[in-house]
């Protein structure tokens, strides 16, 4: 790699570790994947400037993303380069320390795990336990392979 190429490489990871909510995306990161309604979610911001944020990342190689369907989920693309793959594990070393970044990944578990809120985030209504199922769609429910409406609105 050029010194000029690797000092606009340089540049770009320090730009992009420059913003706290960048910071806060990657801290998220730091264990696994996230989707981008997770992210929303805990940092109470709009779904544009997380995906512009998100966005920043993936143009400086911190982050990379994976298509699931209709949602994207983001994970931390390590880069190549030792030093600054030094630098972005120092960052997020550091990041473990702070509190606010603590509560975010505190927060994240709690939104994460829970079938309800995933509901709330998608603002999707599912229908978990209808009292007015007949007894024709049991029958079709029987003839269909077993899962419910959570399974499906997952898949």
């Amino acid at each position: 790699m050029s010194e000029i190429k690797y000092l606009q490489d340089m540049e770009s990871l320090f730009m992009a570790l420059a913003d706290k909510t960048r910071l806060r995306l990657l801290n998220l990161m730091t264990e696994d994947e996230v989707c981008v309604c997770f992210f929303t979610e805990v940092l109470g911001d709009s779904q544009p400037k997380i995906s512009r944020h998100l966005a920043y990342l993936r143009n400086a190689g911190l982050v990379q993303a994976r298509r699931d369907g209709k949602w994207m989920h983001y994970s931390i693309k390590w880069p190549d380069d030792a030093g600054m793959r030094s630098i972005l594990q120092s960052t997020l070393s550091a990041l473990e320390e702070n509190r606010e970044m603590q509560v975010d990944k505190a927060t994240y578990k709690n939104v994460c795990c829970t079938p309800e809120l995933l509901v709330q985030i998608a603002k999707t209504p599912i229908d978990f336990i209808s009292p007015q199922t007949n007894m024709l769609e049991n029958s079709q429910r029987a003839a269909a392979p077993a899962h419910n409406e959570l399974d499906e609105f997952l898949l």
